[in-house]
């Protein structure tokens, strides 16, 4: 639990400034609501979004809300990687030799438990990240405040808003890696053009998180909008999609 959880923390600190563009990207083209102050800026890809920030906003609008994504990490991570193990022993009733069924299964549960126990983080993270740190149009001053705020105003159902497309997203994911990893492996080496070893498995991994982004992405841009929306600016996550399509 606790490495799986220090990793991703050291992980999220490195990548943060393009998950944050990534939310901005992803919020660009709401005109409601709480949105505005960061939607009134246009950005133009990754690059042109976290340069667009750092003249506008400054350097630290990069890791805005990074308090609440370590805290997710922390969360998130320690139940998805550290119950895996247990939870596919559970489904292969100790077999040492787990079928491609029984990881995407033992995957997706630890990826549902995850998101049950790290949703209020993942909400008051993307909400940090979406406001504009200048201007009057901040919704919250501080991690500890959003999560007061959202519970006073939004209830505590609203720390869980959009945990449907969140676990959603997470099933996608961990299926989608799992299978396009083997794939992608098996086919490199029944071509012979790698063997099995880190440069095989590198290449493998990238060509999975690669495809697993082009899968994943419209519920994650669903997840973002409906977890950054105003109260009842969106029924649910279902009417978010309808409305962006």
């Amino acid at each position: 639990f606790l490495g799986a959880g220090t990793a991703a923390c050291i992980a999220d600190l490195i990548t943060f400034p393009l998950d944050t563009a990534k939310v901005r990207l992803q919020i660009q083209g709401e005109r409601q609501g709480p949105v505005r102050a960061a939607a009134s800026t246009q950005y133009r890809g990754v690059l042109g979004t976290i340069l667009t920030m750092v003249r506008t906003e400054g350097p630290r609008s990069l890791y805005s809300g990074l308090v609440a994504g370590l805290q997710r990490q922390m969360s998130f991570a320690s139940v998805r990687i550290g119950l895996y193990d247990s939870v596919k022993q559970f489904y292969t009733k100790g077999s040492e030799h787990a079928s491609i069924g029984s990881r995407l299964l033992a995957g997706s549960t630890t990826g549902a438990l995850a998101v049950a126990v790290a949703q209020p983080t993942d909400v008051v993270k993307v909400r940090f990240q979406a406001q504009a740190r200048a201007g009057s149009g901040r919704r919250y001053q501080s991690t500890v405040d959003a999560y007061k705020t959202i519970a006073r105003e939004e209830g505590f159902r609203g720390l869980w808003k959009g945990t449907s497309p969140n676990v959603a997203r997470n099933a996608i994911v961990n299926c989608a890696e799992l299978v396009t990893y083997d794939l992608i492996k098996d086919a490199l080496l029944k071509a012979n053009l790698m063997t099995d070893d880190l440069p095989c498995h590198f290449t493998s991994a990238f060509g999975a998180g690669f495809c697993t982004t082009v899968i994943a992405s419209p519920v994650d841009v669903v997840k973002t909008r409906y977890m950054n929306s105003a109260l009842g600016q969106y029924s649910s996550a279902g009417h978010c999609a309808l409305t962006m399509l």
